[in-house]
C-alpha cells in the first residue's frame, strides 16, 4: 500500500522478467528540431534551449497557430542516395538518417545483413502526411495525375519496410499506430519480442511529420496549440506546440551484444501499456497510473526505484492535471523530479516517445535530469516537482517515460543504468 491508497507490491525488484533476457540498447539516433544527431537533441533538451520557431508552409496558411517545432534546414540528399529518395516521405527520410545513426553507435554494418533473428517495430501515428497532402492538392486542386508511388509512400508501413530492406531484417516487420504512444509501443513491443526469444535484436522506434496545413488547421480546430508558449504542469499554460522528426533504437538481448563487443548504453528494463476504454479525447489518471505501474511490474521494481520521470507532460491543462494526479496514486507522497521536454522539440506525436526516450537515456547516463523550461508559477492541480526551467544534477540510477494517447492508450518505458 503507497502512502495515498494504491495498491503495489515493494518486494517485487528484480522479480519482473525473472528468467528472461535482459534488454539492452546498444545504439540511438535522432532527427529534430535541434537538428540531426541524438546529441543535439539531447544538449537542447539539457540546456533548456527551445527550438520552436514559425512554421515554413510549402502553400500559403490561413489558421491562426504558426509556432512549431519544425525540422530545419534538413536536406535529404545530404544523407540519402538517389535511389532511395523517390520512394521516401519526409518521414521515412528522418527514420532512416536516425537510424543510420543508431547503427553506427551499435557498431553495426550495412554490408552485414540483420537476418532472420532481428526485427522492424517503428511508430506512426499516421505515416506520410506529406505525401496525402500532395497527392490530394495535385489530384483535386490542380487536377493532375498522382504521382506513381504516392501509396507506398504514404502507408504507415513504409517506416519498418524501408528499415527492412536498408538493413535486411528478415524477421517480424510492422508499424504501430497508437497516436502519441506509438513509439513508445514498438520500443516497447521489440524489447519484449527479444525477451521471449522470437529476435535477437530488434530496430525500434518512431518517426512522424504532420506539420502541413491541413493537419495543422486540425489539431488548431481542437483548441489545443498553444499561440505563444508551451509551459507543462505551469500555472497559466495554454496548450501545445507540435513538433516533427524521428528516434530510433537498437535493442539487443544482453548476451548477444556482449558476445559481439558492444557496449549498452542502458537496459531497457520495463514496458507497460493500459487503456482507459472511457473517452477519446481525456486521459483517465487511472489509467495513466496502470501504465506506469505495469511497466515498473515489468521490471520487478517499486515506485522508489525511481529516481526521475520523463513526463508525457504536453502542456495542456488537462493532461497535466491527469498525469499529475497518476503520479500521485503510484508514488504516494513522494514527489519524484519530472520533466517534459516538449517545449524544447515539441509534441512529437507518434514520434514523442522516442524523442523523449533519447532525453531519458541520455539523463541516467550523465545523471543529469533535464529542465521544463517556460515554466512560470506552480499549479496547485499540478503538485510535482517539475525542475522548472533549469536542468538539476542528481543520481539518476532508473528513469521512466510516459506517453498518453487519444483514445485513452498508454504506454510507459523504465530505463536502468548499466
Amino acid at each position: 500500500m503507497n502512502d495515498r491508497g494504491g495498491m503495489f507490491d515493494s518486494g517485487l525488484n528484480g522479480a519482473g522478467n525473472k528468467g528472461q533476457r535482459r534488454v539492452v540498447i546498444t545504439g540511438m539516433g535522432a532527427v529534430s528540431a535541434a537538428g540531426v544527431g541524438a546529441q543535439a537533441l539531447w544538449q537542447a533538451a539539457r540546456d533548456g534551449r527551445s527550438c520552436i520557431a514559425e512554421t515554413q508552409f510549402v502553400r500559403p496558411y490561413r489558421g491562426r497557430i504558426r509556432r512549431t517545432a519544425q525540422v530545419h534546414d534538413f536536406v535529404p540528399e545530404d544523407h540519402l542516395d538517389s535511389n532511395v529518395l523517390p520512394m521516401c516521405d519526409p518521414v521515412t527520410q528522418y527514420l532512416l538518417v536516425a537510424a543510420d545513426e543508431a547503427m553506427a553507435q551499435a557498431g553495426l554494418s550495412r554490408s552485414e545483413r540483420l537476418g532472420s533473428r532481428a526485427a522492424a517495430i517503428i511508430g506512426t501515428g499516421v505515416g506520410g502526411m506529406h505525401t496525402i497532402e500532395n497527392g490530394l492538392h495535385l489530384a483535386l486542386i490542380e487536377q493532375g495525375r498522382p504521382y506513381p508511388l504516392t501509396v507506398p509512400k504514404l502507408i504507415p508501413s513504409s517506416c519498418p519496410s524501408h528499415i527492412s530492406i536498408r538493413y535486411g531484417v528478415m524477421g517480424p516487420s510492422f508499424a504501430v499506430a497508437s497516436a502519441c504512444s506509438s513509439a513508445t509501443q514498438a520500443i516497447g513491443i521489440g524489447a519484449h519480442m527479444i525477451r521471449a526469444g522470437l529476435v535477437d535484436r530488434a530496430i525500434v522506434g518512431g518517426t512522424e511529420d504532420c506539420l502541413t496545413n491541413s493537419s495543422m488547421l486540425a489539431w488548431e480546430a481542437l483548441r489545443v496549440l498553444t499561440p505563444d508558449f508551451c509551459r507543462p504542469f505551469s500555472k497559466g499554460r495554454n496548450g501545445m506546440v507540435l513538433g516533427a522528426g524521428a528516434g530510433v533504437f537498437i535493442l539487443e538481448a544482453e548476451e548477444v551484444a556482449l558476445a559481439r563487443g558492444a557496449q549498452p548504453l542502458a537496459e531497457l528494463a520495463g514496458y507497460g501499456t493500459s487503456t482507459d476504454a472511457k473517452d477519446h479525447v481525456r486521459p483517465d489518471p487511472q489509467g495513466c497510473a496502470t501504465s506506469m505501474t505495469n511497466a515498473l511490474l515489468d521490471a520487478g521494481l517499486a515506485p522508489d526505484d525511481i529516481d526521475y520521470i520523463n513526463a508525457h507532460g504536453t502542456g495542456t491543462v488537462i493532461n497535466d492535471t491527469n498525469e499529475s494526479e497518476a503520479v500521485g496514486i503510484v508514488f504516494g507522497d513522494r514527489k519524484p523530479p519530472i520533466s517534459s521536454s516538449k517545449p524544447i522539440h515539441g509534441h512529437g506525436l507518434g514520434a514523442g516517445g522516442a524523442l523523449e526516450l533519447v532525453v531519458t537515456i541520455n539523463a541516467v547516463r550523465e545523471n543529469i535530469a533535464p529542465p521544463t523550461i517556460n515554466f512560470s508559477e506552480a499549479d496547485a492541480k499540478c503538485p510535482v516537482d517539475a525542475i522548472p526551467n533549469k536542468a538539476r544534477a542528481m543520481p539518476i540510477r532508473v528513469a521512466l517515460s510516459n506517453s498518453f494517447a487519444f483514445g485513452g492508450i498508454n504506454a510507459t518505458l523504465v530505463v536502468r543504468q548499466v
